[in-house]
């Protein structure tokens, strides 16, 4: 059914529209323009328009609609089905007894991250705590070949990956990038691997990046995003060079006997292992012209000046002399170089080589042909070297961050796409100008940056690395474009700086998510004040009142004793008993609330200082129950002592109070070091627990038997956990039903603390 609001004019601008717009008429009838209906098959649901929203979001567009019918218009922000991001609905009158609902879709933020990492050419994937894998965007399906519901079949750990590391060797699940993140909630970068790729029956190489979310305030890891990138074309590039390389270095060793390189000024760089291992000099001795030292003194002359006008016409450079050995005696050589080109044409290095002298009746044919194949692999390495910078300017050319290079003056000499894109300039207006004029001339308040303090231009000044987190640049359109950036210096063979090359980063969404984040922590400041206005309340005004009760309970006790009957005594001792229960929830609580208040500062604490402090708090009990405590605890802490005594005091006292009658308690406390983590163990013999109530117990008010049985309010497992996660550890329980119970919990160790 079509939209007719008001005329067909008014109709087609309906039907065209890209948002949903639904047609409300007060007699119950309703009519949707195309968008609306391709929505709601889009959720799978009827031709129902109030499927559109979710449940919780119908009252209110309900409500806008019947003030719509009665002429009036209002904007209400709802929560749609399917869609994380919130809507926007205006509902405006159309006509006697009509309401024109128009739905404005906000997008899904996790959407738009993954289509801008599609648009870099990014797979990700993300995965649960137990490896499975919960989604991938569709790059993720393209490199991997395999189709959204084919890789939800999958976990980390599924054999039919067939990962293998850059050696061609297996690379086992568990030490995959994945698997590390989730196991040490510790990001892992940059990490190479090679999986089959179903549909070509190929290997498929990535470089993989996995970064965990842990669980707030736990070190527990909730979901781990891996993002990857295909290197497929380029681990192939690299091994076909490496390979070419390995068949040069090879064929010319086997035709001399010392292969070295220089700079293209002439420069003789360490190391030269070849040179050192024939010739016994060391890298101090040998560096620059050291190497002519070497020379026999008769033949130096000639050696030099056939080197300078090497370099200074950029030919080959061919001598003979006489070179010394590591021994002391000379070896007559014949010495020849070449230069090596880049793309450009400009000179990358000279590569050279010491070949002995045999005799001239067959020495001469021979060394010309050695020769001639040198100079063919010095071409072939020229071209490979070729093929890598094309590759390389590829890379640059589609890297998502924006790159631009400087020369030692701050005028711009390259600059990729990103940049361009970033800052609203052409690549061609960027290259020649001078980077800090046109970009970064002004502070982010609009007050005037000297080129002196910026921090790009020191590092032309001094060739120190430097990053940026927080600055902007300019756009072409004149307005400030927030970014981070990292600036590194190049050098000559000298060490002289020539320029830089800068790295840069719109800082919008990151500024935004720090907004956010700021936002986030002002609502957990008064969330905290307001449990410490609870905790002040708990702490007085909640037990005036349970003071007052259970002093008149006590007064009628005394004043009436003898006079009331039975069931009245009884009623007084229920009532006294009430009252003590009711103060004892009240202090557990106002000490869950304080316990990550109190306590001063974490400070090295000895464990068996510790566990005396907490062993005389419940001397008592044990001594009542007519068990036995014991402790093996050497280490050192880093903790609250108030808050760890109070940790052991409350587990010491479960662990002697939930025993059988007929069974005298045995409790036993352990510690090891875990990485720079104590692991601590309290044992019992107790009663044991269920394993579908080993969590539950740690739960506010949870217990598992009545107070006729065992006493306590159900706070102090809560307590317990709380103070651990409280000093960055963790709390669990291992448990057999009538078998005893273990307690384990982890606790920073002390910087005195060693294996």
């Amino acid at each position: 059914m079509g939209l007719n609001a008001a005329g067909p004019d008014f109709s087609a601008l309906i039907q065209a529209l890209p948002n949903p717009v639904v047609l409300v008429r007060e007699d119950g009838t309703a009519a949707m323009n195309p968008a609306a209906r391709s929505r709601l098959q889009q959720l799978g649901v009827t031709e129902d328009w109030q499927q559109l929203f979710d449940s919780d979001a119908l009252v209110e567009v309900h409500q806008a609609t019947s003030d719509a019918w009665q002429g009036e218009t209002s904007s209400v922000s709802v929560k749609l089905r399917d869609v994380i991001a919130p809507g926007q609905v205006t509902v405006a009158p159309a006509g006697p007894g009509g309401a024109l609902l128009h739905l404005q879709v906000g997008r899904d933020p996790m959407e738009t991250a993954l289509n801008l990492l599609d648009t870099l050419g990014l797979g990700v994937t993300v995965h649960g705590p137990d490896s499975t894998l919960l989604h991938a965007n569709d790059r993720a399906q393209q490199i991997l070949g395999l189709s959204l519901a084919q890789l939800t079949e999958r976990d980390a750990m599924d054999p039919r990956w067939r990962a293998v590391r850059p050696s061609g060797e297996p690379f086992p699940a568990e030490e995959r990038a994945a698997m590390q993140a989730i196991l040490t909630g510790q990001v892992q970068r940059n990490v190479m691997m090679g999986v089959f790729h179903p549909p070509t029956e190929a290997w498929r190489w990535l470089r993989v990046t996995a970064v965990p979310r842990r669980v707030p305030g736990s070190a527990q890891v909730r979901q781990v995003t891996v993002m990857f990138e295909d290197m497929t074309a380029a681990q192939r590039t690299e091994a076909a060079l490496r390979h070419s390389e390995r068949r040069f270095r090879s064929l010319v060793e086997a035709t001399a006997q010392i292969v070295w390189t220089a700079s293209p000024d002439g420069y003789f760089p360490p190391p030269q292992p070849d040179w050192e291992a024939f010739t016994g000099q060391t890298p101090a001795e040998y560096e620059g012209r050291g190497w002519l030292s070497a020379i026999h003194p008769d033949d130096r002359t000639h050696t030099l000046d056939a080197w300078k006008a090497a370099v200074e016409s950029q030919d080959v450079y061919a001598v003979i002399h006489r070179l010394r050995c590591a021994d002391g005696t000379f070896v007559p050589m014949r010495v020849r170089a070449v230069v090596v080109r880049n793309e450009a044409g400009e000179i990358e290095e000279w590569v050279g080589t010491h070949s002995e002298l045999r005799p001239v009746d067959n020495a001469l044919p021979e060394e010309a042909a050695i020769h001639a194949v040198l100079e063919d692999r010095v071409r072939e390495r020229t071209e490979r070297l070729a093929e890598v910078t094309r590759f390389s300017t590829l890379l640059l050319t589609a890297a998502g961050e924006g790159v631009f290079g400087l020369d030692a003056r701050g005028v711009t000499t390259f600059a990729n796409p990103s940049a361009a894109r970033l800052l609203g300039y052409s690549i061609e207006r960027m290259i020649g100008a001078r980077q800090h004029d046109l970009i970064h001339h002004h502070h982010a308040d609009g007050s005037s940056f000297p080129v002196e303090n910026c921090p790009i231009h020191q590092t032309l000044a001094d060739g120190e690395v430097r990053r940026v987190e927080s600055d902007v640049f300019w756009h072409a359109q004149g307005h400030a474009v927030p970014v981070s950036y990292v600036v590194t210096p190049t050098h000559d063979g000298q060490g002289t700086v020539t320029g830089a090359v800068v790295m840069v980063q719109d800082s919008t969404e990151r500024l935004r998510a720090q907004d956010e984040l700021r936002a986030a922590v002002l609502e957990l400041r008064r969330s905290n004040h307001d449990l410490e206005q609870f905790a002040a309340i708990a702490s007085h005004d909640l037990q005036e009142p349970l003071r007052t009760i259970g002093s008149y309970a006590q007064l009628l006790a005394r004043r009436y004793e003898g006079q009331l009957d039975a069931r009245a005594t009884q009623y007084l001792g229920f009532m006294e008993s009430a009252v003590e229960r009711m103060r004892g929830l009240i202090l557990d609580l106002l000490a869950f609330a304080r316990v990550s208040q109190g306590g001063g500062s974490p400070e090295p604490l000895a464990l068996d200082d510790a566990m005396t402090a907490s062993a005389q708090n419940v001397e008592a009990a044990r001594l009542l129950a007519g068990g036995t405590l014991a402790w093996d605890t050497p280490h050192t802490v880093l903790g609250q002592p108030s808050l760890v005594t109070q940790l052991l005091t409350n587990l010491l006292g479960n662990a002697l109070k939930f025993v059988p009658p007929e069974r005298l308690p045995v409790v036993r406390v352990t510690s090891r070091l875990q990485s720079d983590m104590v692991h601590i163990s309290v044992a019992d013999n107790g009663i044991g627990i269920e394993a579908r109530d080993t969590e539950r117990v740690f739960g506010l008010f949870q217990r598992l038997h009545g107070p006729e049985q065992y006493t306590g309010n159900g706070m102090g497992l809560s307590i317990c956990r709380r103070i651990v996660e409280h000093h960055g550890g963790r709390l669990w329980l291992e448990s057999t039903p009538e078998q005893g119970s273990t307690f384990h919990f982890t606790l920073p160790g002390a910087p005195t603390d060693s294996p």
